[in-house]
C-alpha cells in the first residue's frame, strides 16, 4: 500500500489498522474483474500482478487489450514501466513461464545447490 502526498511517495512500513485485509480483497477484485478470462487458462492474477499467455499473436493482443479495458473501467492503471509485453519467458511469482513450460528461477536453483 502506497500513497502520494504532496510531499511524496509515502509507504508505510505496517498496515494502517483495518487495512489488513486490503490484499486479500485486492485479490477478490481482481478475480472478479477478469473471472472468465482466468477460466479459460490464458490469463492469471495474483494481487497485482496479471499475466497473459497465448500461443497466437493476434489473440494474445485481444486478450491483452480486453484486460486493459476492464482494469480501465474499474478504475485500476497500471505503470507502463513495470509493464512487459510480448515476452517470450517472464518472471512470475518465484517461477519462470515460458513456452516450454514453468521453470524455477536460476537464482532461486543456485541458492539451493550453494
Amino acid at each position: 500500500m502506497a500513497f502520494t502526498t504532496p510531499e511524496g511517495l509515502f509507504e508505510p512500513t505496517v498496515m494502517f489498522f483495518r487495512l489488513t485485509n486490503s490484499p486479500a480483497t485486492f485479490q477478490v477484485i481482481m478475480n472478479e474483474i477478469l473471472r472468465d478470462l482466468i477460466n479459460t487458462g490464458k490469463v492469471a492474477s495474483f494481487i497485482d500482478d496479471v499475466i497473459v499467455g497465448t500461443e497466437e499473436r493476434e489473440e494474445h493482443n485481444e486478450i491483452v487489450e480486453e484486460v486493459i479495458r476492464r482494469m480501465e473501467e474499474n478504475d485500476l492503471y497500471m505503470k507502463l514501466e513495470k509493464c512487459k509485453w510480448k515476452m517470450g519467458e517472464v518472471g512470475f511469482l518465484g517461477v519462470v513461464i515460458g513456452r516450454d513450460g514453468i521453470k524455477m528461477e536460476e537464482e532461486k536453483v543456485r541458492t539451493v545447490l550453494d
